[in-house]
């Protein structure tokens, strides 16, 4: 009778939630979750962020939610899941070309993989790839997009995996830091989870103002430098013609 009530909480799991997939799957659950979210187009839905930070504050024991993980373990099992999802992700995108996400019908996902091909014409592969880990549904087609876009293996293993520690590591241990520091902290899990997204997408929103201002710089340079030769070539022309019309 055990056995079949903890089967049905399993089958009856919420996988957008991030502490319904922690209650039911535990440890393993985080590397499955961040496998398919980095490696497989499907998984794009899937809850990385508030799912890394709700499984670290739940790592203090802090929470009455009955579930307790061990920090050890969910940091390799984290980490583990996150690196090899993106590197599945990759060799499917070289193997398969565009045509993985040519098939989706998700205007979600079509939206984010213009997003990621932006990223990578905008920045280069090095900071376009450790950039897009931390952007809900651009870490999931940015690898297959790297793919199919013939990014060095070697680049891209790299920045990938740079970009993984730095994104499970980091959400993972500032949960388990807030959990530990604040009593009760469980009871305020949903804004919090929403300011841990919202500091997440800041390295790409100053990126993209760093880039827009340089551009509007180098357009305002080069209009000026452009309006000063006009009026040179203008004042030039004008002065050879009166020059020809007083020999005149």
């Amino acid at each position: 009778m055990t056995t079949s009530l903890h089967l049905s909480s399993q089958l009856a799991v919420n996988v957008l939630d991030a502490r319904s997939l922690l209650a039911a799957f535990g440890v393993l659950g985080v590397g499955v979750v961040l496998f398919a979210e980095t490696g497989l187009l499907i998984g794009f839905f899937l809850p990385g962020d508030s799912l890394l930070f709700t499984a670290g504050l739940l790592c203090t024991g802090s929470a009455d939610r009955g579930v307790k993980l061990s920090l050890g373990p969910l940091l390799v099992v984290a980490a583990v899941g996150a690196l090899a999802g993106s590197q599945v992700g990759y060799l499917l995108g070289r193997k398969a070309g565009g045509s993985l996400l040519a098939r989706s019908r998700s205007a979600r996902l079509r939206e984010g993989a213009d997003r990621a091909e932006e990223l990578l014409e905008r920045y280069g592969y090095a900071k376009a790839i450790l950039l897009a880990r931390f952007v809900p549904v651009v870490r999931t087609v940015l690898n297959p997009m790297a793919g199919a876009l013939n990014v060095p293996w070697r680049v891209f293993t790299v920045w990938q995996v740079v970009g993984g520690l730095i994104w499970t590591l980091g959400l993972t241990l500032a949960g388990y830091a807030l959990g530990s520091s604040v009593p009760n902290v469980d009871h305020y899990l949903l804004p919090l989870v929403a300011l841990i997204v919202v500091v997440s997408l800041l390295p790409l929103a100053a990126e993209l103002y760093r880039s827009r201002r340089a551009a509007r710089t180098d357009g305002t340079r080069d209009g000026r430098t452009d309006g000063t030769q006009d009026a040179r070539t203008d004042g030039s022309a004008d002065g050879r013609t009166g020059a020809k019309a007083t020999e005149r």
